[in-house]
């Protein structure tokens, strides 16, 4: 079996930041969060990784590399336009010639990884399993009704009054036949081939779909409150480590990780939180639900519930949180003090009006 990462996506919704970065390798606990789907299918034995990108196929290929730190062989797949995810899967055809494979949307994070759904499609082998969960507004996914013998029987995309409350979220397991199916297939009104007509095409055509309803943490990182819910979710699972210096006169509660380099100093970390590489925390208060990137300068600030991108500094700050600063950012207390929510792109700087 081989796999297909999509991480060619646009990001809209994360603008400004995917002005400069692809959303894919948005920090989540201060790790890209594409690197958390190629080590769930390294986790399900799959090793031979296409990966699709777009205009910051750079940016992925300097993070991601030939793949062999997560254990996997890489080839990267070049989209032109995002035109749909059944168009990945069709401008792959080569890289995956005829055999099965696990597609997966490169900025999602699903809690339990892929295992369980490529093992239950190797058991059965239909042409196609997809990963169901359910979410409280159908109306935003691609949403499938499931009989009571596991087996899709509709699907439709983004529908205006959803048949179910079970929505697609993030990973399909595939046969060859999905790539008949996508040759038949017209684009959408939205001009995007989309793989939920594909997956309705094998259904119409008495092809087995499989329906595996996952009930872990599954989260799509494309919204600012998703990236947030995310941290919180990833923060929940650190391992606590002290690799900096921490001085007598800090304080750590809960699950924190200080990272090689980092400093902290009078200071209180409340876990679950991050403190990045070479950071430097002094007078200050962080977390709870926080990551403080790498290079990173808080002084005399509190910071909770936020991620803060390599290379930024916060001076001065009293109340900060539900906040996501950009990389190389500079922010400085006003003259009256208060809470603030901010979300600031790369190479922003707040500062009092002079």
């Amino acid at each position: 079996m081989k796999a297909l990462v999509l991480a060619g996506g646009s990001g809209i919704r994360l603008r400004p930041f995917t002005h400069s970065m692809p959303k894919q390798l948005f920090p989540i606990a201060n790790r890209p969060v594409l690197f958390y789907g190629l080590e769930a299918i390294g986790a399900a034995g799959v090793h031979d990784v296409g990966v699709v990108v777009g205009d910051h196929a750079e940016a992925i290929r300097q993070a991601v590399g030939d793949g062999a730190s997560f254990g996997l062989k890489i080839t990267y797949i070049r989209q032109d336009l995002p035109l749909g995810l059944a168009h990945c899967v069709a401008i792959a055809r080569d890289f995956l010639a005829d055999e099965d494979f696990v597609m997966y949307l490169g900025d999602n994070v699903i809690g339990d990884g892929v295992e369980p759904i490529v093992s239950a499609f190797g058991r059965t082998r239909p042409a196609a399993r997809v990963m169901l969960g359910k979410v409280g507004d159908p109306r935003r996914f691609g949403v499938a009704e499931v009989g009571p013998d596991g087996r899709v029987l509709r699907l439709a995309e983004k529908p205006a009054v959803p048949r179910s409350d079970l929505a697609m979220i993030g990973a399909y397991v595939f046969s060859p036949a999905v790539h008949e199916a996508i040759a038949a297939i017209e684009p959408s009104e939205r001009g995007e081939r989309e793989i939920t007509d594909a997956l309705s095409w094998l259904v119409a055509h008495d092809h087995v779909v499989e329906a595996h309803v996952s009930s872990g943490y599954w989260q799509d990182t494309g919204t600012f409150a998703g990236v947030l819910d995310c941290n919180r979710a990833m923060l929940d699972a650190i391992t606590p480590a002290v690799l900096g210096s921490v001085d007598d006169a800090s304080e750590l509660i809960g699950p924190v990780v200080v990272e090689e380099n980092a400093t902290v100093s009078r200071s209180r970390v409340i876990g679950p939180a991050v403190i990045g590489s070479g950071a430097t925390v002094s007078e200050s208060r962080i977390g709870p639900y926080t990551s403080i990137g790498a290079k990173c300068t808080v002084d005399r600030s509190v910071v909770e519930n936020s991620i803060i991108l390599g290379g930024s500094s916060l001076h001065g700050i009293p109340g900060m949180r539900d906040s996501l600063i950009g990389r190389d950012a500079d922010v400085r207390r006003a003259e009256t003090p208060g809470s603030c929510s901010l979300i600031l792109g790369d190479h922003s700087s707040v500062a009092p009006a002079v």
